[in-house]
């Protein structure tokens, strides 16, 4: 699969299957096309030559906005409407579908409950909210529709260390309650370490190697898997 914009290949040649089930962090340099790839998967950029399969069919324009009902994703800044409360935000697909108003509710405050967000927050609107109260309104607006895949683009990049770690660890649990399919981007080997079955480091828009953490450590494909990783100066890299 290649995407290109005029003369300039910003993604590809690449050929990458996001195994059911799993967690696959997407890593490497700022603009080695991590966030090209996620919205690829989600049908927001098509590709210029290839093709992407979801549950073994091939993602068309016709299909995209089905197989994107199918996905839920978070962006960095979390993305959330500045004039709609947290439960607003939270339910807009699900309002927008028609679905129920009591089950809606009823699936709000189990989102809530997962994410561990306090429900007295819910009626509060975005500026009232912390950064990782934001996020995982996000996140809940994400799982509104129960989704088979999670795409997440640096959902905790822009939070202070603290929260970020706080985040990171009720995100990991509600990811191994959800056992859901979940590709996420980040710049953090620490953060790719602890959320990721499999790591896929990427340069220059292509992918470099893949595995585990201790599979690019221990044999590196490429001088720059050693670089990158020891350019992170993280204790899980030593």
């Amino acid at each position: 699969m290649v995407v290109t914009y005029g003369a300039h290949r910003a993604l590809g040649p690449i050929d990458l299957q996001v195994p059911s089930g799993r967690r696959t962090v997407l890593i490497g340099p700022s603009g080695c096309g991590k966030s090209t790839l996620l919205r690829v998967l989600n049908g927001l950029v098509r590709p210029s030559a290839g093709a992407v399969r979801f549950d073994g069919a091939a993602v068309t324009a016709d299909s995209a906005l089905a197989v994107r009902r199918r996905m839920g994703y978070v962006i960095q800044d979390g993305g959330l409407f500045p004039h709609l409360t947290a439960r607003k935000n939270a339910a807009l697909m699900a309002r927008w579908l028609g679905r129920p108003a009591r089950e809606v509710a009823a699936r709000i405050e189990e989102l809530a409950d997962l994410v561990r967000l306090p429900r007295e927050l819910l009626d509060r609107f975005p500026a009232q909210l912390s950064g990782g109260q934001r996020q995982r309104v996000s996140l809940m607006r994400a799982l509104m529709l129960d989704p088979e895949v999670l795409l997440l683009d640096e959902p905790m990049g822009a939070l202070d260390p603290i929260i970020r770690y706080e985040l990171q660890e009720d995100l990991r649990a509600a990811f191994d309650t959800l056992g859901k399919t979940l590709v996420l981007v980040t710049h953090d080997i620490a953060e790719a370490w602890h959320f990721g079955h499999v790591l896929v480091l990427m340069r220059d828009g292509r992918i470099v190697q893949q595995g585990s953490l201790e599979d690019l450590v221990r044999t590196p494909a490429d001088p720059f898997v050693t670089r990158f990783l020891n350019a992170q100066r993280s204790p899980v890299t030593q």
